[in-house]
């Protein structure tokens, strides 16, 4: 009487080369749809399983969300960058418009407080030989005002930082003070020389936080300095 053979352990396929094989077999599940409802996967929240099938609707609903938020937020800063934009562009074209020195230092009050939200504006300047009495935001500047300026920019062109009350009150003596301190953003402003200093304040501490660009606050340096080599030289003309 023959032996009985005994049975062959069970085989288990490698699971990574399923997956190539899968991978280079893409359409292995035409035709067999019904075998993708018996699949199952982790659910994506929870501990339990789901259907392949639902699996895959929801990370299409998830992608889906996703791309939404994100042309959502594309859409916002597109928004963004066109009002900053026409603000600065409204604020190019008042400073342009100037025709002294003083109506500069008005133009850039007016318009930074209208666009900006900046609460305060201070032009210090190089003394010159207008003879002109000076209007605030325009103020000529002296040695304890150029040691104060170097302190706020820290070796730096351009630099937003905090602005103490005293030093508020003798850099922006035409306006009201904060209860302690400010903050601000200042750039020195240089056209082939030192011209002077402009100073954007608020009595917001966070306004002009430390960790700010000042991309806006050089460029706007860089207009008010060659506006006021341009402004000088008319006046010479003129004189």
């Amino acid at each position: 009487m023959s032996q009985a053979k005994a049975p062959e352990p069970r085989t288990t396929l490698d699971p990574e080369r399923v997956a190539h094989w899968l991978a280079r077999h893409p359409d292995f599940f035409v035709g067999r749809e019904g075998l993708l409802q018996q699949l199952k996967v982790p659910h994506p929240q929870t501990q339990g399983a789901i259907s392949l099938l639902e699996r895959l609707v929801h990370d299409l609903r998830e992608r889906a969300e996703t791309a939404e938020w994100r042309l959502e937020h594309l859409l916002e800063t597109a928004r963004h960058n066109e009002a900053q934009y026409q603000r600065t562009r409204s604020l190019i074209l008042a400073l342009l418009e100037s025709e002294s020195v003083d109506a500069l230092g008005e133009a850039l009050s007016t318009q930074l407080s209208e666009r900006f939200r900046t609460q305060a504006v201070a032009l210090w300047l190089e003394p010159g030989t207008d003879g002109a009495t000076l209007q605030p935001p325009r103020f000529a500047l002296d040695t304890p005002t150029r040691a104060a300026f170097d302190e706020l920019l820290d070796g730096h062109n351009s630099r937003c930082t905090r602005l103490p009350r005293d030093t508020w009150q003798h850099l922006l003596p035409h306006t009201t003070p904060p209860d302690q301190h400010g903050s601000c953003a200042v750039t020195r402003l240089t056209v082939g020389e030192p011209l002077g200093y402009l100073l954007l304040a608020s009595q917001e501490s966070e306004h002009f936080r430390a960790t700010l660009d000042t991309l806006f606050t050089d460029y706007l340096g860089e207009i008010v300095g060659r506006l006021l080599v341009r402004l000088d030289a008319a006046h010479a003309r003129r004189g």
